[in-house]
């Protein structure tokens, strides 16, 4: 097994005014070249955005996009036509294949949005751009990893993703345990907690911090208090 931690006051950071950014992985101004992505993982920027403000429309192509909110109300409109706002509970997933126009903003004029916004490269280039949105349940999410985004989407519930990726949520109490089995052995995982504590594989980990975890088939996760956590197998060979 091999590991690489990203403590969160590790991350690059952005702010804007109303956009405060950090980023996992090199992203516009933040470069590190030992922090360029984690297999197909290319992008993991934990963002909050000010009331009512956000971002233009901006193209994008050959890439999938995640957007998981834990706060406020996010607006999103596309060139595909789609209007729609996402919110804590849901997972948007977008690929934008041969190319879209999307903008992002914050439709609450009283308070932040919280999101996480994620990019993975494509398993297939030049695919007719998708969109694909869902609501989860926390009850659905307590004490349990539950897949959110997978190749199979509603085939196993899921939003789809053109990638062998599969994103799992959990919200765990104290002194609970579970294991994780990578879906492929070519895989690796790229765990980050959203709140809380965790140890993963014997590594502790606190709110914010990321875990890159590569040749193992299986992860030990145990909530030091009580968590929430996301899983992100995606190949890195």
């Amino acid at each position: 097994m091999k590991t690489i931690l990203h403590k969160a006051n590790t991350r690059g950071h952005a702010n804007h005014g109303w956009l405060d950014s950090y980023h996992t992985f090199s992203f516009a101004g933040y470069h590190n070249p030992e922090r360029v992505h984690f297999g197909a993982l290319r992008v993991l920027n934990d963002d909050s955005v000010a009331a009512g403000m956000g971002f233009g429309a901006h193209p994008h192509d050959n890439m999938e996009i995640i957007s998981i909110p834990t706060s406020g109300d996010l607006e999103h409109q596309d060139s595909m036509g789609n209007k729609q706002v996402i919110k804590q509970g849901d997972v948007q997933a977008m690929s934008a294949g041969t190319g879209i126009q999307h903008s992002e903003k914050n439709k609450n004029h009283n308070k932040e949005v919280k999101f996480f916004q994620i990019w993975v490269f494509p398993k297939v280039k030049n695919i007719e751009p998708r969109y694909d949105q869902q609501t989860f349940a926390d009850t659905d999410k307590h004490n349990k990893l539950l897949t959110v985004v997978s190749p199979l989407g509603t085939a196993d519930g899921s939003v789809q993703i053109n990638q062998d990726a599969w994103f799992s949520l959990g919200k765990l109490d104290k002194d609970f345990s579970t294991s994780y089995t990578l879906k492929n052995s070519n895989n690796g995982v790229y765990a980050f907690v959203i709140e809380g504590d965790v140890t993963i594989n014997g590594q502790s980990l606190n709110r914010r911090d990321g875990l890159g975890i590569t040749e193992t088939d299986t992860l030990e996760i145990k909530a030091d208090s009580h968590a929430e956590l996301l899983l992100m197998e995606v190949p890195v060979k």
